[in-house]
């Protein structure tokens, strides 16, 4: 459907839309009836007086006409139909992203020593977030791991960071992994 917005204010330009609508309907209206014969003609051929004389290729025949038709029909509307509204939208993807809802646990993993080897303090640049969905029977919860990163300010030996949790699997999950 068209918006007012979308519709150009030159009238010659409103006049050529509403001619090339009417000359659109007009051939839909010629497609439905051409489809229409085609149907009576089959159900003729099916359900008529004469259809148990008839050979069943024949009714093959009408079948392929049909098909035909209706893949004619199909490639004249995408022909008809802007390219902008036959694209379609892309689908929203959610990774990674659970339902802000839930309630959160949080978990922080430190590393070993905050001490660098040349003595002064690591200071925290950075952390890396991880979540996971945890189900307790009716109840869903959210598990947040965070991993701070730790880097020295006076030397440049590199960034310090607690290690990572191994996964964490549920029984039922090792069950459907060994029978598959």
């Amino acid at each position: 459907m068209l918006n007012a917005a979308d519709l150009p204010d030159d009238i010659d330009a409103l006049k050529a839309m509403l001619v090339a609508s009417e000359a659109r309907n007009l051939r839909k209206d010629e497609r439905i009836e051409r489809l229409e014969k085609l149907v009576a003609a089959f159900k003729q051929a099916a359900f008529g007086r004469k259809s148990e004389k008839s050979d069943p290729d024949q009714f093959e025949l009408a079948l392929e006409d049909l098909e035909t038709a209706i893949t004619a029909v199909h490639a004249e509307e995408e022909a008809d139909t802007p390219v902008a509204r036959r694209s379609a939208k892309p689908r929203a993807v959610n990774r990674g992203a659970l339902p802000k809802h839930l309630p959160r646990i949080e978990e922080v993993i430190e590393p070993e020593s905050l001490t660098c080897a040349c003595g002064s303090c690591m200071h925290c640049i950075g952390e890396d977030v991880s979540e996971r969905l945890d189900i307790v029977p009716a109840q869903f919860r959210v598990i947040v791991t965070r991993r701070p990163k730790y880097a020295c300010r006076t030397c440049t030996d590199g960034v310090v960071q607690g290690e990572p949790m191994e996964r964490q699997w549920s029984e039922r999950h090792w069950r459907t992994c060994r029978r598959g």
